[in-house]
């Protein structure tokens, strides 16, 4: 789905606005529309409901802003070798193959469904991701012919190296979205510890 389709918009917003513009589906049907035409054009306003239930039900799964800061935290709390136990733990999970790669730019590669995609975290903590970072991986990227790329980061990224990213179809993954990624992951104890 393109991200600035309608429906993804919608999916980013909050449930009640999709299910409003249901609302004024059926009101505009039941207004403009013979009586036994209304049901149908009333049903016009059926994939806004769904939207609407995606996201409600997105919405009330989503960690509070405690439960994200508290991740965060404990993410920069972890030396480097931890960190990347866990986000390989937390991609295995999600369904990727994943291995460590010796390139400049990328940490790790992921495979699903015969996709390849490079990964570059190693720079998580860094207050600030810049531009040198995504050029870095993107040059992996060409130099492995991988479809995609992802980085990882707790700092804030800069606008050059946001533009970079939209530009080159770069993921960064930051904030809500990892501590999402690695919380089942942290919240369960490694075998061997109670």
């Amino acid at each position: 789905m393109a991200e600035k389709s309608l429906f993804a918009i919608l999916l980013r917003s909050s449930w009640w606005i999709s299910l409003s513009i249901a609302a004024v589906i059926a009101l505009a049907s039941k207004a403009l529309l013979p009586p036994e035409y209304f049901p149908f054009g009333a049903m016009g306003g059926f994939p806004f409901v769904v939207i609407a239930m995606i996201t409600l039900w997105r919405q009330l799964r989503a960690p509070s802003t405690a439960h994200v800061e508290a991740t965060l935290a404990q993410i920069n709390a972890m030396p480097w070798r931890e960190f990347s136990a866990a986000l390989e733990q937390a991609l295995v999970r999600d369904g990727f193959e994943v291995r460590r790669v010796e390139l400049a730019g990328a940490d790790f590669e992921l495979t699903k469904s015969g996709r390849s995609v490079l990964l570059s975290s190693q720079r998580w903590k860094a207050a600030r991701l810049g531009l040198e970072v995504l050029q870095g991986l993107e040059t992996a990227r060409a130099t492995r012919d991988a479809a995609s790329c992802i980085c990882v980061t707790t700092g804030e990224v800069t606008d050059k190296a946001r533009s970079f990213a939209a530009e080159h179809q770069i993921r960064v993954i930051q904030g809500v979205e990892l501590a999402q990624l690695l919380r089942p992951v942290l919240m369960t104890p490694p075998a061997g510890r109670s």
